[in-house]
């Protein structure tokens, strides 16, 4: 069985670990979607993870759902990334941008635009805006050409990425956003290419993506049976393997499974279907575990995935490598701080070693 904490190949980078930091919305960008300066030094001091990938970042206006979240299709946006990947460089690390479209998950009022998604279904539910909570909006469905168009926001999102000092690109497939809600039965219901063959849009952007920057660069996250943002699928167990596949052609940096138990039958297949690198986030809801996840980690290690993400750990923990190597304690999120504000919850957790 790998160990965490050995070295491990991930396309042309060499990990010294087997930990990733999981892609963690922090809502702490400015109206233009830029990265606050203080992001810079929260991703340095993660720089031990074997690799950081990146909050969300928005791959055009349209794609934002929040307020607060970063984009990757300006050049202040650009020039402001670049910090953050010099000081990650610099501390030694290797990054990922996440690249995130939230689709229908959205109000006019946080970015002027009507959001859009495979099919005119709303979410239920309310969205928070900086003018209050409000009720989530019927979205406007994309045309086939729009869909197309869509595909190349992406592409050159991830040039962009790599412009700004990324190691490469991550596509958000889960949580209910964009690419979530053209694979799940329940949000797409076009009569199409992209409805016909709900697995369509994420290969064909996959593929636009990889041969943007090269698959080698290009991971994928899923979040198979994720009912976040009112999404229903009635066919996880079939659309996941078989997507799994599909992709395998293109040779893409890992597959990202979150939220799917180890030992599970869809872990199995998924597992089987997929020959590359294997980057999974266990389960995660409810209490932080006092371990920090160490124990479902090291149990999907033993069924088979090659690279293990953790995200309130570190989160609160900009050295968990090192507690976890050496057993020291963990400290504990503060989910007041998650969205939004200062350095207050953001670059202010302490190291072990400050501890004395």
């Amino acid at each position: 069985m790998p160990d965490l904490f050995e070295p491990a190949r991930l396309g042309r980078l060499r990990l010294p670990n087997r930990l990733v930091m999981s892609p963690m919305t922090r809502s702490r960008a400015d109206h233009r979607g830029v990265p606050a300066a203080e992001t810079a030094v929260y991703y340095a001091q993660r720089a031990t993870a074997g690799l950081i990938v990146s909050e969300g970042a928005q791959p055009s206006l349209a794609g934002q759902g929040h307020p607060g979240t970063p984009g990757l299709h300006t050049a202040e946006q650009v020039g402001a990334w670049r910090a953050v990947t010099d000081a990650v460089h610099a501390a030694g690390g290797r990054i990922f941008a996440q690249l995130m479209h939230a689709g229908r998950i959205g109000h006019e009022s946080v970015n002027g635009l009507r959001p859009v998604a495979p099919s005119p279904v709303r979410a239920a539910g309310r969205i928070f805006t900086l003018g209050g909570h409000r009720e989530l909006p019927v979205p406007r469905e994309l045309s086939t050409a729009e869909t197309r168009a869509t595909i190349g926001d992406f592409a050159r999102a991830a040039r962009l990425a790599l412009d700004a000092g990324f190691d490469g690109v991550e596509l958000h497939g889960g949580n209910g956003y964009l690419i979530h809600q053209f694979l799940a039965s329940g949000t797409n219901h076009r009569g199409d290419v992209y409805g016909r063959d709900r697995l369509r849009f994420a290969v064909e952007l996959a593929a636009a993506v990889a041969e943007a920057v090269g698959g080698d660069r290009v991971g994928l996250r899923v979040t198979p049976g994720d009912p976040h943002n009112d999404i229903a699928e009635d066919d996880l167990e079939l659309v996941y393997p078989a997507l799994a596949a599909a992709l395998a052609p293109l040779g893409l940096a890992y597959f990202h499974l979150a939220g799917v138990a180890a030992g599970t039958p869809l872990a199995a297949r998924i597992r089987a279907a997929w020959p590359g690198v294997l980057v999974v986030a266990p389960r995660s809801g409810g209490e932080f575990p006092d371990d920090g996840g160490r124990a479902a980690a090291e149990g999907w290690l033993a069924a088979g995935a090659d690279l293990i993400a953790f995200g309130r750990a570190f989160l609160a923990n900009p050295d968990l490598v090192e507690r976890l190597r050496t057993g020291a304690p963990l400290n504990r999120p503060d989910p007041a701080t998650y969205y939004g504000g200062g350095g207050h919850g953001y670059t202010d957790y302490s190291f072990a070693s400050a501890r004395g």
